[in-house]
């Protein structure tokens, strides 16, 4: 049995395509039952419908073979433990900082708040900022407007949040897209079904790329 960790949402629903290319099409759909386990049209394969940002831990520790996972959360999470064969090039977005339309350039000693601490800290340390990062979970947007924080790090994709809250996009740290990633140990104890997946799943990105 190959188990496959996905995260409900925009991932899910674009790694839908390249999982089907790959014969593997889930028999439940996550929207409409409770099941975190899903079975699939190929009895040797099952998914696991889990947070985005258990992921990498799910994969690195075994409990999952293989994973979808954004860069963001891999470079966060510390992937040094996984194979990454596969930049998927779905659910695409830009991690950006953001702060108030009117706000100044960022320079001197800045508090940032993110979820994003590890990235934060070493994009800011390579621009010689000061930076004294705020961990927060969500409501990012609202950090600068209540003088929590003189900027944010965050996932940009429309703008259109930011925009509606009076902020905008500044510097571009990268861009970000989902990767397959793999368990060491799956890797050489099952070298054969991962590999034969990883090849559909590469036929699949060259027709539609």
């Amino acid at each position: 049995m190959i188990t496959i960790a996905v995260s409900k949402g925009r991932i899910y629903e674009d790694a839908l395509p390249l999982l089907a290319a790959a014969g593997i099409v889930p028999i439940d759909d996550p929207k409409t039952c409770r099941k975190l386990i899903l079975a699939t049209t190929r009895p040797d394969v099952q998914l696991v419908i889990i947070r985005a940002t258990d992921v990498p831990t799910f994969v690195e520790y075994g409990a999952a073979d293989m994973g979808v996972a954004g860069k963001d959360v891999l470079l966060e999470h510390g992937a040094e433990g996984l194979y990454e064969p596969l930049d998927l090039k779905i659910a695409g977005c830009r991690l950006m900082t953001a702060t108030h339309k009117d706000a100044p350039e960022l320079s001197g000693r800045i508090r940032v708040a993110t979820k994003y601490v590890k990235i934060a800290q070493s994009y800011f340390a390579s621009k010689g900022i000061q930076a004294e990062i705020i961990k927060l979970y969500g409501s990012m947007e609202l950090a600068p407007l209540v003088g929590l924080a003189d900027c944010i790090v965050d996932l940009v994709d429309t703008g259109n949040t930011l925009k509606a809250n009076d902020l905008e996009p500044r510097e571009l740290i990268m861009d970000i897209s989902s990767r397959l990633v793999v368990n060491k140990a799956s890797m050489k104890m099952k070298h054969g079904a991962i590999t034969d997946l990883i090849s559909h799943f590469e036929k699949a990105l060259a027709i539609r790329n």
